[in-house]
């Protein structure tokens, strides 16, 4: 036999045993990077564009609450001053106003003497007059008091 003829035959002999009884599982081991198809990769590129977007807005939506945060500490400090403020107005109002009452206006105005008293005191003789007799009132009749209902 010849070398080319053993080599046909092995050959035919060969593929009928793959044809009869198939290879099941990897023949080789290791790691082979696949074939990526086109459509796999738009759809890694729309994935990658879209996880951008989401961390912007992320990022975003941080910067944005704090600001929203350090306003609202902000106004919360203002409102305690106005309150403080407010308190303050309050007490400073009853003071004026004890202030400016008519008896320590009266008594301010004695002690300072600004108001001169009468040197002479004028007297007038009385004058008689006829006070009215009070009428007795109308006795209305007496109420029944009744027990009960």
């Amino acid at each position: 036999m010849s070398p080319l003829r053993v080599t046909e035959e092995y050959y035919k002999n060969t593929d009928k045993i793959y044809a009869e009884n198939p290879i099941e599982g990897q023949v080789i081991q290791g790691y082979f990077q696949k074939e990526v198809s086109q459509k796999a990769m738009a759809i890694r590129k729309v994935n990658k564009t879209l996880c951008a977007l989401l961390g912007v807005a992320v990022i975003v939506a941080f910067v944005s609450y704090y600001f929203a945060m350090s306003d609202e500490l902000t106004l919360n400090k203002l409102s305690r001053q106005i309150t403080t403020l407010n308190d303050e107005n309050a007490e400073l109002q009853n003071h004026l106003d004890r202030l400016k009452s008519f008896n320590n206006v009266d008594d301010k105005m004695m002690q300072y003497n600004m108001l001169s008293k009468a040197d002479k005191v004028i007297e007038v003789q009385a004058v008689n007059s006829v006070l009215p007799d009070e009428k007795a009132g109308k006795k209305t009749a007496s109420f029944n008091w009744a027990i009960g209902y």
